[in-house]
């Protein structure tokens, strides 16, 4: 090898790693600044609040420990955090990980249990992966790694991170995430509740988080789902992927998404006639039921608008033509909403 050579594979080891770290300082902490404003509160007359930036508290220290009764922690807050080997509260809740879940590969593909947890749950930023079939699973891997998977909100950067993971993969890694989430159930984990009112909250990585103490309150819900942890702490914090969500939802939006999954309601077709009666999946298709009404609005909207694409997609566009966002907000509540036998 020449010296020319060892200089580029030098600068270009180098360039990965700067990389690595500045995206996982964006993960933690850069997506704050996309939040909306979600209070009224009044600023104190000479600055803004940070109500209008959507700035979060500061991150607890990285030493700082945790511990959940019952699990195999404690761990540090930069141990749950940590990119490559992110904690695992509960090792006897899930097959044994395969590398790439557990650890991912330095320096562009994250664990997978980081974001979506070693039991495939997820979070409302993300997708719950658990339970998924496993050609389905490869197959949006590969279409991400085709860009063919995008976000129609260009802010949100996680979707544009997935396409960087997926690209650093290799087949047999696809394969083996595929087949580890793909031999897990999916469960329940999420409450439905049909409300006027909501807590006032502040945007977390694509998470809502009520406000305690000086700020809290309720606002309104309007046209939207909120979707928030049952515990703040385990959830934002520690990351426990035990710890469920509220999703309140308009009142009266399960009753007119029933409408629309089982009949059309002659905008759409019936989503059992491909996701199966139960619609927990027929086949390559996935299951919908149950899951994050956050994620399943975000799909509908991305294949409407040609953001993504796809074998999958493409079946799904005539479905989602003629669907307004209200009509997706309707069908996700009443979709998180459905009963799943354990």
């Amino acid at each position: 090898m020449s010296f020319i050579e060892i200089f580029r594979l030098v600068i270009n080891l180098v360039a990965n790693a700067v990389y690595a770290a500045a995206v996982l300082l964006v993960t933690i902490l850069g997506q704050n600044v996309l939040a909306q404003e979600i209070s009224n509160a009044p600023d104190d007359g000479v600055t803004l609040a940070d109500w209008a930036y959507g700035v979060a508290p500061p991150s607890p220290d990285v030493n700082t420990v945790y511990d959940i009764p019952g699990s195999a922690g404690p761990f540090t807050y930069g141990q749950i955090r940590d990119a490559f080997a992110p904690a695992d509260w509960y090792p006897d809740d899930h097959p044994i990980m395969p590398e790439i879940v557990a650890n991912g590969r330095y320096p562009d593909v994250w664990a997978c249990a980081l974001c979506h947890y070693p039991n495939g749950k997820g979070r409302p930023e993300n997708a719950g992966i658990s339970g998924l079939p496993v050609e389905y699973f490869v197959q949006q891997l590969k279409d991400f790694q085709n860009n063919l998977r995008k976000s129609a909100q260009p802010r949100k950067f996680n979707t544009s991170l997935m396409v960087t993971i997926a690209q650093g993969m290799t087949d047999a890694q696809i394969e083996e995430a595929a087949e580890y989430y793909g031999s897990m159930p999916w469960t329940p984990w999420i409450e439905v509740v049909e409300t006027e009112e909501v807590p006032i909250s502040r945007f977390v990585v694509g998470m809502y988080v009520p406000i305690e103490g000086e700020g809290a309150g309720m606002e309104p819900l309007g046209m939207r789902i909120m979707e928030t942890p049952e515990d703040v702490e385990r959830a934002e914090i520690m990351r426990d992927p035990r710890a469920g969500f509220i999703a309140y939802a308009p009142i009266g939006s399960v009753a007119k998404g029933q409408e629309l999954v089982t009949n059309g309601g002659g905008k759409t077709m019936q989503c059992g006639i491909c996701h199966g009666a139960d619609l927990m999946g027929l086949g390559y298709v996935p299951g919908i039921a149950g899951r994050s009404p956050s994620y399943t609005v975000r799909q509908l909207y991305d294949m409407r608008q040609g953001s993504r694409r796809g074998t999958s997609a493409s079946l799904m566009q005539p479905v989602v033509a003629n669907l307004e966002v209200e009509d997706m907000i309707n069908i996700a509540a009443y979709l998180a909403s459905v009963d799943i036998e354990e």
